[in-house]
Parts: structure tokens; C-alpha cells; sequence
């Protein structure tokens, strides 16, 4: 484990606590994107095939979107995202495990259905089924490839993901949210850059 992805660590772990204290907006943002931006540092100096620049992709783009998620509107970052699961998809289906099942598939429906759900405001049910949809099929895509431990992140990546949108109905003023959502997140995405981009060496 190198100093880049040990300074990914750091940044990303410090974050949460960091978030509760009261800084300027603006250090926030960027220290808020820099746990997965150095993430993206590290896969792309290692990368040596397809599967290393689409990795660096997938994690500059999930930077991107935790920094447009504060500093832009909500479904500017939400989009940002959502191109992010598409990439991915495309790197999880190019390294599918041979005789893998579909039965990961059936993440699929269900993120859908319970995401589109859990909005109080149901205006923002569709747009949430949307990219429950991208999220939950990043997932099933992990899930039939060979990385093991990305699907795990990737998982982790989905679960979090539905505690932002319960944060919008049934957890709204809970702690829930706000104690598991970054963790479950940053350590997803961990979990995915480790696992793929770790299948290199430098």
C-alpha cells in the first residue's frame, strides 16, 4: 500500500469528522473530494490496460460528484454519479467471472422499488428510481465480475446510497443517516479502487 493511496485513507477518514466541525464551506468541499480524488490519483498512475483507465475514470467521476453534490444542485452531482455507474458497468461486464449467474440481477428491482419509495416529496420519486437504477445495476454488474472485493464496495456503495434517499422520508431528522452514509460510502469506493487497481504494480 503506497503513500497515495495511504493519503486517499487519511483524507477520506478524516472527513466525516471533519464535516461536523465548523470550517469554511469551501475547505469543507474540497477536503470532502479529495479522499476519492487522491483515489483516482492513485489508479491512474498505476493503471496499464483498459481496466485501470477505466477505473480512474469511474473514481474522477465519483470525486466530481462528491464536490458538485455541495458546491452545485443536487442532480447536477446526482448525474455525475450516474455516468460514473456507467462506466463502471461497462469495466464489471469486461471482466465478468466465467459461468457467473444473473441471479445478481434481482438487486436490481428491488433498489428500484425501494428507492423510488422512500422520498416524502413523491415529485422526486422518478428521478430517485433513476438512479437507484444506474446505482443498482453497478452493483449486480460487480457482483458477476471477478473482483470480489469491489463487489463488496459496490454493495456498500448501494446501501448508502439508500440512506440518503430514507433521509428524504422515513429517517428524515434521524442520526442514521449522517453516522453511516460517508463511511459506507468512502469505504466502497475504497474497497473498489483496491481490488481493481491493485491488481498492478507500479
Amino acid at each position: 500500500m503506497d503513500a497515495l493511496f495511504v493519503a486517499a485513507l487519511v483524507a477520506g477518514l478524516s472527513y466525516w469528522p471533519g464535516s461536523h466541525l465548523a470550517l469554511d464551506p469551501v475547505l469543507l468541499v474540497a477536503w470532502k473530494g479529495a479522499g476519492v480524488g487522491l483515489l483516482a490519483l492513485w489508479a491512474a498512475v498505476r493503471a496499464r490496460d483498459a481496466n485501470g483507465r477505466l477505473l480512474a475514470a469511474v473514481l474522477a467521476l465519483g470525486a466530481a460528484g462528491d464536490v458538485l453534490l455541495e458546491a452545485a444542485r443536487l442532480e447536477i452531482g446526482g448525474a455525475v454519479f450516474l455516468a460514473g455507474h456507467l462506466v463502471a458497468i461497462f469495466l464489471y461486464l469486461r471482466n465478468r467471472r466465467p459461468k457467473a449467474g444473473w441471479w445478481p440481477l434481482l438487486l436490481v428491482p428491488a433498489v428500484v422499488g425501494a428507492a423510488a419509495l422512500l422520498p416524502a416529496d413523491r415529485s422526486a420519486a422518478p428521478g430517485v428510481a433513476v438512479y437507484g437504477l444506474a446505482v443498482s445495476a453497478m452493483a449486480a454488474a460487480a457482483l458477476m465480475s471477478r473482483y470480489r472485493l469491489a463487489a463488496v464496495g459496490a454493495v456498500m456503495f448501494v446501501v448508502s446510497d439508500l440512506l440518503i434517499f430514507a433521509r428524504l422520508g422515513p429517517l428524515a431528522g434521524s442520526i442514521v443517516p449522517s453516522l453511516l452514509v460517508w463511511p459506507l460510502y468512502f469505504g466502497g469506493q475504497a474497497l473498489i479502487a483496491w481490488d481493481v487497481g491493485g491488481r498492478w504494480r507500479p
